[in-house]
């Protein structure tokens, strides 16, 4: 294998197994002949279910958990029988809290990770400071962990994870337990790590965050493959035509069994916030669902309407229960 990719699997396959008290092994298969190949400098996402494979595929991929069956390789090198040159390569980020030094300060944290890395004392301050500054925690770099919002600790993750100035970034989870401000800042980080020709592979519940990052995007569940794209490809084919959304300013009663009722629509979701009637429909592109709506409810009790494109949630949504239709 190896074509020069920087991420890459084929028939990957991991089992975990289990003794019951009654002696019965029990097997959970958490991924199914994965193949999978990321081009150098390229943001890849993976998206999934909870179980799918996605945290089970990034520690195969990071030298954390060795596969059942199948191979991996990160920059050429096999993560199995190259372990050692594949660990100097990458860059872990995982979400949580954990793995941090409470009594020591940011600073300390990243220069004692640096020494892990085998860095010069000189070499690990610079770097320490580089990824304090790309994350924006230079302002608490010597305050204590144990001072630290949740928010602040995961961005201290984040720069762990930029620590060694890798080529491979994996990320998984990367802003859970961050505020808005601080997903933003994150957000804005890793366009900048592909202009420096860094790969990440991403794996995340937030469908902007994915949308807006990724180049493409593959979705597994079960295991498997069931799709990969570009986010604009997977809202084309998965995507469910065009959506109407409205509000209206009352509930209006037995809307949405006449909304289905009109030509081409596929799907109703109807829900209230506060006095206001929100309404979703679904339907197949090109039709005035707009106009029905305004027809079946009165102009008067509309207070907006707006038809566009599915969404990438949408999408990803309308994607998984065919996937698991078919299982």
């Amino acid at each position: 294998m190896t074509d020069g990719y920087a991420i890459e699997c084929d028939e990957l396959r991991r089992v975990f197994r289990s003794r019951r008290l009654t002696g019965q092994v029990e097997e959970v298969v958490a991924l199914d002949s994965l193949s999978l190949q990321v081009q150098p400098g390229e943001v890849y996402g993976v998206l999934g279910p909870n179980g799918a494979g996605k945290t089970t595929a990034i520690r195969i991929f990071s030298t954390l958990l060795i596969p059942t069956a199948g191979s991996a390789y990160v920059m050429g090198h096999d993560v199995v029988k190259a372990a050692g040159e594949v660990r100097r390569r990458i860059g872990l980020i995982l979400g949580g809290e954990r793995g941090l030094y409470e009594r020591l300060t940011g600073r300390q944290n990243l220069q004692y990770f640096a020494s892990l890395y085998l860095m010069s004392p000189r070499r690990g301050a610079e770097r320490a400071d580089a990824a304090l500054e790309d994350v924006g925690l230079t302002h608490a770099a010597d305050r204590r962990v144990e001072q630290y919002s949740r928010g602040m600790r995961q961005r201290l993750h984040v720069a762990r994870g930029l620590l060694p100035d890798p080529d491979v970034i994996f990320m998984d989870e990367p802003t859970i337990g961050l505020d808005p401000e601080a997903a933003q800042d994150f957000r804005r980080l890793v366009p900048e790590l592909r202009e420096r020709g860094k790969t990440v592979l991403l794996t995340t519940h937030y469908m902007l965050e994915a949308d807006v990052l990724c180049e493409r995007i593959a979705v597994i569940d079960h295991g498997r493959l069931v799709a990969l794209d570009t986010p604009e490809g997977l809202k084309r084919r998965f995507g469910q035509g065009q959506v109407t959304e409205a509000t209206l300013r009352a509930a209006t009663p037995g809307l949405a069994d006449r909304l289905r009722a009109l030509r081409g629509v596929t799907a109703i979701e109807s829900d209230m916030e506060g006095a206001a009637q929100r309404v979703k429909v679904y339907a197949d592109a090109g039709r005035d669902i707009a106009s029905g709506l305004r027809n079946l409810a009165g102009t008067d009790a509309i207070q907006s309407v707006v038809t566009r494109e599915p969404s990438l949630e949408e999408a990803y949504l309308s994607l998984i229960r065919e996937s698991s239709a078919g299982e």
